[in-house]
Order: structure tokens, then sequence, then C-alpha cells
């Protein structure tokens, strides 16, 4: 008898009694960890041996016992909107998303691929603008974009990177096929919780990591600091100072902030303990002054530099973005990147990458509308109920709308906005994202899912194994957002 032939029936047992959920689903999302006959999928058959036995109230322990490790640590995020302020934890779910060595290969290379792509990219088009002048994107869709910085004109970083540190946003929709969702290229985050996720795991299940080859994380603060030191303004000098910049305290990813600067050991700031001095940055310190080298930015372009854009910033360091210009410190990453994540230039993404690389995508992007062009605006029109749209510069799924799961007065209001300010907004199908075991409150039940890798380019391009694993907890949500009720998971990528 087969393996999946003996945990079948105990793991169905087990979800239909104490979640009234089946694992095994005919609604049409594809189900990682079973195939249709209900057996388990290669990648997750020990997870599935081990689950058979564990009763919903073993799950119930280890959970609350992660929320404490959480909660010591103060693993929280901010909410905003109508809860604007409050402080929450990101919930955890301890049942692992697992992926194989096979999986990982072809998603490492995809994103490997995108990455190069979308740093040649902004070389480009804050230089010589080929793509523009061979007609693969508007100009107007650059030029008049809010996230492009007509200030990095000309102006080449070290190594030519500008985007150092990226998320790629990954779903899954069957077997074989993923979709890109969203390149984060300014300020990702998520990288703590991906950490924190997996020595957490190791705390409550050393046992499974026993049975696994996991591709380990924790070795990410280390190339993080080898990234940042190799594009720093002078490599070979025998010592850099690298420091994080936080906007403080109140912001939602300060915890992240910290995490990494102690990981990497080196300093948080903010903007007011750095200056700049004849064209260099200085951080103050109980002694004397000392010269930075990089900059590891996680405060929005606008802020970076009140003498160079919005000057009632507080959080900036006047002058800073002239000594950037000059050469004398590396800022990471770069001013001006957001124009590659422009939910506006996504659509363009597989054109940008076969026009740099000479390649076809090997991920492909969610089809997408982009209502500024008059045809795309009437087909989202006429499909409101049926499709996802999302604001430009929208993110943490605020902004947006998802058709199938509106109300028609929602769907009536929002089609009052798209109208009043179309270029605002693109438009996607409703993808049948992937869905993973997942432990609810009633028992074990799949929970679609997304999947962010982080990615370091500098000397070298750095994937780290797996990623964050966002979860709807909620039935039949496919919004992941932490702000709007999703939750995390360990990622395991498999090793050969």
């Amino acid at each position: 008898m087969t393996l999946g032939c003996q945990i079948r029936p105990a793991i169905l047992v087990l979800i239909n009694k104490a979640s009234g959920e089946a694992m095994s689903d005919s609604s049409g999302f594809f189900n990682e960890m079973l195939e249709q006959d209900g057996s388990p999928r290669a990648p997750y058959s020990r997870i599935a041996n081990w689950l058979q036995d564990k009763p919903n109230s073993f799950l119930t322990k280890k959970s609350r016992d992660a929320e404490t490790i959480f909660r010591r640590l103060g693993i929280t995020f901010a909410v905003y909107g109508a809860e604007e302020a409050t402080e929450r934890l990101i919930p955890f779910d301890p049942i692992p998303r697992i992926i194989s060595a096979s999986e990982w290969r072809r998603l490492s290379a995809g994103i490997d691929q995108r990455v190069r792509a979308l740093n040649a990219f902004l070389h480009d088009i804050y230089h010589r603008q080929e793509i523009i002048r061979a007609g693969r994107i508007p100009a107007n869709l650059i030029l008049q974009n809010e996230a492009f910085l007509p200030e990095m004109a000309g102006f080449t970083p070290a190594r030519k990177v500008y985007s150092h540190i990226i998320g790629t946003d990954l779903v899954r929709v069957s077997e074989n096929e993923f979709y890109v969702l969203e390149d984060n290229t300014r300020t990702p985050s998520g990288v703590s919780y991906m950490m924190e996720n997996r020595e957490t795991m190791m705390r409550l299940f050393p046992e499974l990591f026993q049975t696994h080859n996991v591709a380990p994380v924790e070795r990410y603060p280390e190339n993080l600091r080898q990234t940042l030191e190799s594009v720093a303004p002078d490599p070979a000098k025998s010592e850099q100072t690298i420091v994080v910049l936080t906007p403080g305290i109140y912001n939602s990813a300060y915890f992240e902030h910290a995490f990494l600067a102690d990981s990497m050991g080196v300093e948080l700031v903010e903007g007011r303990d750095l200056f700049v001095d004849a064209g260099k940055v200085f951080m103050r310190t109980t002694r004397a002054p000392k010269q930075v080298d990089v900059i590891y930015r996680r405060i929005d372009d606008a802020f970076l530099d009140p003498l160079t854009f919005n000057p009632d910033s507080m959080l900036g360091v006047p002058g800073l973005f002239d000594a950037y210009r000059a050469g004398n410190v590396t800022i990471c990453n770069a001013p001006g990147t957001g124009i590659a994540d422009d939910k506006a230039i996504y659509a363009y993404v597989p054109d940008i990458i076969e026009f740099y690389t000479g390649q076809k995508p090997i991920l492909n992007n969610v089809p997408t509308w982009n209502c500024s062009r008059e045809d795309d605006l009437a087909y989202v029109l006429d499909n409101l109920a049926d499709i996802v749209v999302k604001e430009v510069h929208g993110s943490g799924g605020y902004g947006m709308l998802i058709g199938p799961t509106a109300s028609k007065r929602e769907i009536a209001e929002f089609r009052k906005i798209l109208l009043n300010n179309p270029s605002n907004y693109i438009a996607q199908p409703t993808l049948a994202l992937s869905a993973c075991p997942t432990h609810v409150a009633s028992g074990i039940a799949p929970r679609h899912v997304d999947l962010r890798p982080f990615v370091l380019i500098g000397d070298q391009v750095r994937i780290t194994p797996g990623g964050l694993t966002r979860v709807a907890l909620k039935k039949g949500s496919l919004v992941v957002n932490s702000s709007q009720g999703g939750g995390t998971k360990d990622t395991w990528v498999l090793e050969d």
C-alpha cells in the first residue's frame, strides 16, 4: 500500500471532523498539498504523514506558543485606515508551505532574469531612454509618472545597481504555473517575518527539520551586508560604515528596521543622526563624527532630503542627495526606483525583459488592463463585478476593488472613482490562487497564499530560498495582506 493510500483517509477525517472543510476541493484552485485524488503531493508527503495523528488541540497550543514568542519579540505591524495606529501581531500559521527543489530552481531563474532586467531598465530611463526611443513603452508613461525622478537623470550608481533589495510577489495557479503579481523595488518589507517564522518553527517543531532537508534562510543578514558593502563608493575600503535609515518608532515596519540593523551589526539611525559636510555624509557619535559609506534607507524618496525633495520633511538629511550625486555615499535602494514597480509599468515588464535580455520571460505577468487606455477602460467598466482593480501607486490591499466579493453598491461607488481618474488604476482578472493546509480555529483547511522571495543585487544576485508566504486566513478570501486580516507561514524549499 502506498503512503498516499495510507494517509488519505486520516487526513480527510481530521479535516472534515474538525473544520467541516475538505482539503481536497473541486472549486478550481490548485491545492499545493494534495493531488486531485486526495493523496499528498511528493513535497508534502512527510508533512501529511506527520499531520494525520495530530489533534487540533496540538496545533492550537503550538499557535499560542508562537504568539507568545512573537509578542515577547515585539513583532507587530501598524494598521492604517479605520483602525489607524493600532498595533497587532501578525497571525502565524504553524503548518509550513513547501516548495520542491525543482520548483525553486525555475522560480529563482525567473526572478534572477527579472531583477536584472529591471535594473537595466532603470539605468536606461535615467540615461539614453532607448526603450522609449524604440517605441516599447510610451514616453508619457515614464516622463509624466510621479515615481520618475528627473533629479536622477544622468547619474549612475555604483555597479549600475539601482534596486539592491527587491521583493518579488508571486502567485501560483496550477502545478507548473506561477505568475509575478508585483515587483517591489523601493523599500520592500517582510524579510524579518521570514526569518522569525523560520526560527519559531525550529523551536516548535525541531523533529520536522530532522526529516526534511530544508534550505536555510538565516544567512540573509550576512548576504545583505555583503551586498551593501559591494556597492559602497569605494568597495576596496577596508571597513565600510553602513547604516539603516528609519523614519522612527512610529513606522509600521520599525521592528524590521531594528531587526536588520541588529542582525547586520550596523547602526539604526534617523535623519537627525546624520549630517552632510563638504559633500560627505557623517553620523553623529558619542566620540567624533563618522563618515557613512552606505545608507540602507527605509523612508520614501520624497522625505530623503528636504533641500531636493519635500521641503517640509523632518525625516531626511539636508544635502544628502547632493552627496549621493557626488558619489560620496550610496543610497540603497536608489531614489527613483519606484518607476520600476509602478503598476502602470507592470504591464510592460515582459517587453522590458525581452528588450534588455533578448529572452522571453521565464515567469509570466498576470494579464493586465491599463485604465489610462480607452479600450481597456471600457472593458474594465463592463466587467467590474468579475475583476480586481488596483491603484497604480496603492499598496497593502488598500484602494482596490475585488469585484467578485464586492457588493453592488461598492461596485457603483468604485465606478465613479474610476471614471474620475482612470489613469490611476489598472485591472486584472481574479486568479484562482493556490491554497495550502492552514490551521484555523476549527481545524485544518485550505487557505489561499502568495509568496514574496527576497532578492539582493550588488556584486552578484543573491536570492534567499523561499521567502515570505502570506496567507488569507478568511475562508474564500484572496487578500493575503496582514493589514487586511492575512497571516504568514514559514516557507520551506527542499534541497535535493
